[in-house]
């Protein structure tokens, strides 16, 4: 079924991987890709080093972090190997830090920060890829540039050194009927396209598709999907520390 998320607890890590990947797979064989094409973002938000190094076990390696400070404890605990990618709102002062843990940041959401993560990868002395976020949907609660926004930075940003531009970012509005989200993704997909001719006619990717409604970003195009809940579980409720970012 679309849009389905496994809910009950007592299921294994594996289970829900099999049936993530089950609609992987689906999904990507009603439109013809190639289901190796969709790269699984595990976001572990609230899940601590042992649910990351089970998840590894079975297979993931790629694991996404919405907070720094989380991130701060967590990656230190976890095997080296792991890919660890940011997709939670980035201010710029942790700029710094997240170029440092992170080769891959989803959420950068201003050209001001995109220069910022350009001099924090030079003075790490790394070259970090980053989509830009875009608030397709205009909702004053999202993060995001306005669409209106991002060929500007696109243009300015095909020369960075150390960043490398790899696609657009958006989250749609929540609605619990996953194809609610398709006209959102297909904005995206268009507003990607047009952003070709700034590096190259190069293929630009797009991270969409949650665990709700992963499968319609499959089907339009996402080269990044981003299940929490549906490979993790419900997210135990988390203790806030002093020092814990909102």
């Amino acid at each position: 079924m679309v849009g389905a998320v496994v809910r009950a607890e007592s299921e294994t890590f594996a289970a829900r991987l099999d049936r993530v990947m089950e609609r992987v797979r689906a999904a990507s064989a009603r439109v013809g890709r190639d289901p190796g094409s969709v790269h699984i973002v595990a976001v572990a938000k609230g899940f601590g080093p042992d649910a990351v190094e089970e998840a590894c076990r079975n297979g993931i390696r790629c694991i996404g972090e919405n907070r720094i400070q989380e991130a701060k404890h967590k990656i230190p605990a976890c095997s080296s190997d792991i890919d660890w990618h940011m997709i939670g709102h980035l201010q710029s002062n942790k700029a710094r830090d997240a170029v440092r843990m992170f080769s891959m940041i989803h959420s950068v959401d201003s050209w001001d920060l995109l220069a910022r993560v350009d001099r924090e990868a030079a003075a790490a002395g790394k070259r970090i890829a980053a989509c830009l976020q875009v608030n397709v949907s205009g909702e004053r609660s999202k993060s995001g540039m306005a669409p209106d926004a991002v060929a500007g930075v696109f243009e300015r940003g095909a020369s960075l050194a150390n960043v490398e531009l790899a696609g657009l970012m958006t989250i749609p509005p929540y609605d619990p009927d996953p194809e609610q989200s398709r006209p959102f993704f297909r904005k995206l997909r268009e507003l990607r396209d047009s952003c070709r001719q700034y590096v190259g006619g190069n293929d630009l990717g797009m991270s969409i598709g949650m665990s709700e409604d992963f499968e319609v970003a499959i089907e339009e195009g996402a080269a990044w999907i981003r299940p929490g809940r549906a490979l993790f579980g419900e997210r135990p409720k988390l203790v806030r520390q002093p020092d814990a970012e909102e």
